[in-house]
């Protein structure tokens, strides 16, 4: 039994096994070559650099027989067995490089793994293993099988699911190998059941995914960018010492005045390239993102169904895979990194005042990535404009609210204003007086300040649009992504397996299977499924809209029974602010939970690609929170107040609770309360809080469960982590979509009804610069690295912000007209004033009531509450007097005011419309200096390649030249040739063989 106890000797390197010790791999675990051959005869496939221990190690640690189990590589199945050295190899930077220091780790694999307790079965596996080893047989059975059948009785019968991902990562990997990549394993870390293949992209694999992906890459041919000129010259410089303060500190963030010329990568044009330095030639982003592709491509087909990396990582036969980040951002003695410098200069909120360093971001995380954090900082910077005017408009309302004649008289006591109730039995009559501050407040929000605010605003948005699509060319060119298109990605592991599933299906019917694919009728059931789950949700939101206005309506009822004073004249603040409230905390609830239904109702479609099912999440998810955030401020805007009926015959719900009104200043304030709440609700608990708090606390309870599992060795415990390790403790990248979403949001909440809410744009701005420094730690210290993904543009986001903006100019339109009184106010200024002021404005628009032809039950139960008897009240309505022939019908001036109201958004959209589209056209959508550097680009590539063919053919010219010279020189020196036995005439025979 002494093989069985091979794991408790550590074997120098003359050990039995040392002619493998001796050669140039000292201290690797390798099986000898009779082993070797026996392994590649029954299908696994070696790579002598799959796994090696430092140069300094002289012995071979051999694992135990029970540690080959977990892993799933016995003897006669394995190309490697594990390091274990007990102290990290400080050559290899912690996990950075493989263990020779040399091979940087370009990507991680992640597995869990089970330790066996069943003694018996392990020796029993001990005694195959040894046998097996020595076995030679051509008809190996699949790795797995034969060992699941004889271990089935004593195993547990989790062993079976083990063994088969086991088995899979194993031809998974082996396949990995053979494409040309070098695999390293690591089980001997602090994270005890994980074990880590460590993956690493050779120069010639680097160049021939290159070529594959097109990606464009430096060249040696370096040009002069166009410089400006005169006074524009004068201007950029004088700017540029101004922002200087403001600029971060990183290399690729100064301006540059050359260029090298890129050029998609070729094997047979590598001269052309800059190859100074192959390290560096590929940098970190891009060669995770080659061995990403290289792993979607990579199938494991002894599973039931062909397996690539993504449905490997669904099946938990690995657990993630990840690439590492450049190295550590905090600490003594780290060394210097681009991690360590986007956290400096980006990723903390002291630079909160200063440029991002976009170049660097997307040299690091990738052009997606990237393109998010430019529009973002292009966003923000395009909200400081906006603000500015926003903060203009709200100080114009605070200076002339004194100066506001309907205000002044809503709250003149000597008019005497008496209003009807506003709920039945309940309420009582009430002064006009009572709600002059108000009247006041709505003016600062309600002026004519606020419709030029709302024509600004659609402008801001078109100019937006265009200046983000400048921007974007811009960085399209320095990024070099011009004429980059983006070719249809690999499909997804759910449309495989379904495909798949179909195809057996058919072949078990004896039917063709030949490029099957799924059609509408394979996804009719998950099309009817998101019909009616999305209008259900939609059909909640509004129940939920309808309860809490059921809740305002009876609270004020309730309120309104109040004995003391105080509670009464606060009923209407009260009521609302709760109600906004309660608004806020379902929205932020709901829009968690409508996010994981988008997310589940994308998943039965089952898209094709990734990028898919991407826009169709976004779609669903945009639309259901879109409803669920906007649903209230809809309610209070455009129906509040507009189906009251009047007293005497108001409209009731459930026969017993009355439509709430607008206050005598109109809905506007409400309306501006509800969507500042709303807004700054959601930035501040949903965006910032859940932002930073759930990371920390995922974070905390993984902590938690890792301390749990960690040995009680001290020694072990004091080991530091390797960079695999660490980043494995981060948070996965879950995509951008949630961080575009509440930008997305946010920009509707700026744009939709900023007739509202002048100051909507400055809260933004204050959020927005806390978001990018938020969402930069967030991505440099709490998440793991995402891969690269090369993009030219933010993809559906761009069409959803056209349609938002669009929809802005036509709801303000209607805010402005219906809710409002600007439009009341110039009707009356016109058509009804007397001596051409607004004087009377507030009695022009209330109508007559008397108290006598109130309904059995519904007259105040205190009609004395003021103190005298009330015989005529007023409320807000254009209605016939009670003195009149058509007592409380439609009066001609609701028609008057009607007809100015559809003429005004007729007009306003109409308008406003056209300087938008004004604007789109006037403004080019490439800069003239990019598009003139594109072309240069080009010429200059031509250029290149021509030199190229002309050096060519003067170098065929010159072989001939040579070629006809020493053919004459042998003709002329035949005599002297025929003499000599060497020398010219063996050069003149051996030339055409040379050529």
């Amino acid at each position: 039994m002494e093989k069985d106890e091979i794991h408790l000797r550590r074997l120098p390197a003359t050990a039995p096994w040392g002619s493998h010790a001796d050669s140039e791999f000292h201290g690797v675990d390798f099986l000898p070559e009779d082993l070797t051959e026996a392994l590649e005869e029954t299908g696994m496939r070696v790579n002598k650099k799959y796994s090696c221990l430092p140069a300094e190690e002289k012995g071979i640690h051999i694992i135990n027989i029970r540690a080959i189990e977990d892993i799933g590589y016995d003897q006669h199945e394995s190309t490697l067995l594990n390091s274990l050295s007990k102290n990290p190899d400080a050559d290899c930077k912690y996990g950075l490089y493989f263990r020779d220091g040399k091979r940087k780790v370009d990507y991680i694999l992640v597995y869990h793994y089970k330790k066996s307790s069943a003694g018996k079965a392990l020796a029993r596996r001990a005694q195959q293993n040894d046998a097996s080893v020595r076995s030679t047989k051509q008809d190996q059975p699949l790795p797995g099988k034969g060992v699941q059948l004889e271990m089935g009785d004593s195993e547990p019968h989790m062993d079976y699911h083990e063994d088969d991902k086991r088995f899979r990562r194993e031809e998974y990997e082996g396949n990995l190998v053979e494409a040309g990549l070098e695999l390293e394993r690591d089980e001997d870390t602090k994270i005890h059941g994980i074990g880590f293949v460590k993956i690493h992209a050779p120069w010639n694999v680097l160049c021939r995914e290159a070529e594959f992906l097109k990606l464009k890459m430096p060249t040696k041919k370096m040009y002069q960018i166009n410089q400006t000129h005169g006074l524009l010259k004068k201007i950029n410089s004088v700017i540029q010492k101004i922002t200087e303060p403001i600029q971060p500190k990183v290399a690729e963030h100064k301006p540059q005045t050359v260029k090298r010329l890129s050029y998609p990568f070729s094997r047979e044009k590598q001269h052309l390239f800059d190859l100074s330095d192959k390290g560096s030639f590929f940098d970190s982003k891009t060669r995770s993102t080659i061995v990403y592709e290289i792993l979607k491509r990579t199938t494991c087909t002894k599973a039931k169904y062909s397996m690539g990396i993504t449905s490997l990582l669904a099946n938990g036969v690995y657990s993630a895979a990840y690439p590492l980040h450049d190295g550590d951002y905090e600490g003594e003695n780290v060394e210097p990194n681009d991690r360590k410098l986007l956290c400096e200069e980006w990723a903390s909120y002291g630079v909160f005042y200063k440029y991002q360093p976009i170049d660097l971001v997307r040299k690091y995380f990738g052009e997606k990535i990237g393109l998010y954090f430019a529009w973002l900082g292009v966003y923000t910077q395009m909200l400081i404009p906006a603000s500015i005017v926003g903060i203009i408009v709200f100080l114009y309302g605070c200076a002339t609210v004194d100066e506001n004649i309907p205000s002044m008289e809503m709250c003149d006591q000597r008019n005497n204003i008496t209003m009807c109730p506003l709920c039945d039995k309940t309420c009582s009559y009430w002064k006009m007086s009572s709600a002059c501050a108000t009247a006041r407040a709505s003016h600062l929000f309600d002026n004519p300040a606020t419709v030029f605010f709302s024509v600004f605003m659609a402008l801001w948005a078109a100019t937006f649009m265009e200046h983000w699509k400048r921007k974007q060319m811009r960085l399209n060119y320095r990024w070099d992504l011009t004429g980059f298109e983006e070719e249809e990605d690999h499909p997804r592991a759910e449309y495989e397996a379904k495909v798949l599933e179909k195809s057996l299906r058919k072949e078990h019917k004896h039917k063709e299977t030949d490029k099957e694919k799924l059609t509408w009728k394979d996804r009719f059931p998950a099309y009817l499924t998101n019909f009616v789950s999305i209008i259900f949700m939609v059909g909640l939101t509004f129940a939920i809209v309808f309860g809490v206005i059921i809740y305002r309506i009876s609270t004020a009822a309730a309120l309104a029974i109040s004995s003391t004073p105080s509670g009464r004249s606060s009923v209407r603040v009260t009521v609302t602010a709760t109600a906004v409230i309660i608004n806020l905390v379902v929205i932020i609830i709901l829009d968690e939970v409508y996010g994981c239904i988008a997310r589940w109702l994308t998943q039965i479609e089952v898209p094709k690609t990734d990028k898919n099912f991407e826009e169709r999440l976004i779609f669903k998810a945009f639309l259901l929170k879109f409803v669920n955030a906007y649903t209230p401020i809809f309610y209070v805007a455009f129906f509040k107040g507009r189906f009251v009926g009047r007293p005497g015959d108001y409209v009731y719900i459930f026969h017993s609770f009355r439509m709430e009104e607008c206050a005598p200043g109109g809905c506007l304030m409400e309306l501006c309360i509800q969507l500042s709440i709303i807004m700054l609700g959601k930035q501040l608990i949903q965006n910032n809080l859940f932002e930073i708090g759930i990371p920390k606390m995922k974070k905390f309870i993984r902590y938690l469960k890792l301390k749990r599992r960690r040995s009680l060795d001290h020694e072990e415990h004091m080991k530091k982590k390797q960079r695999y390790e660490v980043d494995y403790n981060l948070e996965p990248f879950a995509g951008l979509t949630p961080e575009y979403m509440e930008m997305i949001i946010q920009f509707g909440f700026v744009t939709l009804f900023v007739a509202s809410f002048p100051l909507a744009p400055l809260f933004a701005l204050l959020n927005n610069i806390i978001e990018i420094r938020l969402d930069a730690k967030k991505f440099v210290t709490e998440l793991r690295r995402p891969v690269a993904v090369r993009a030219k543009d933010i993809g559906i986001w761009y069409n959803i912000l056209r349609g938002i903006g669009k929809l802005a100019v036509i709801i303000n339109a209607f805010v402005i007209s219906f809710t409002s009184d600007f439009i009341p106010r110039l009707v009356y200024l016109y058509m009804y004033s007397e001596n051409g002021t607004m004087h009377g404005f507030v009695n022009h628009t209330l109508s007559s009531f008397n108290v006598s032809d109130f309904q059995a039950g519904t007259a105040p139960n205190d009609p004395l509450d003021l103190g005298y008897e009330v015989q005529i009240c007023r409320y807000k309505d254009y209605r016939e007097p009670p003195w009149s022939e058509n007592k409380y019908d439609i009066s001609k001036d609701f028609w008057a005011v009607l007809a100015a109201r559809l003429a005004f958004v007729i007009v306003f959209q109409n308008l406003v419309m056209f300087m938008s589209e004004f604007v789109d056209w006037i403004i080019p959508d490439i800069p003239k200096d990019i598009s003139q550097q594109i072309h240069k680009e080009k010429v200059l590539m031509v250029e290149v390649f021509m030199r190229e063919e002309q050096g060519k053919l003067q170098m065929l010219e010159t072989w001939k030249d040579k070629d006809k010279r020493k053919g004459e020189n042998c003709n002329n020196h035949s005599p002297r040739l025929s003499r000599s036995r060497s020398g010219s005439l063996s050069s003149c025979h051996s030339y055409p063989l040379d050529v």
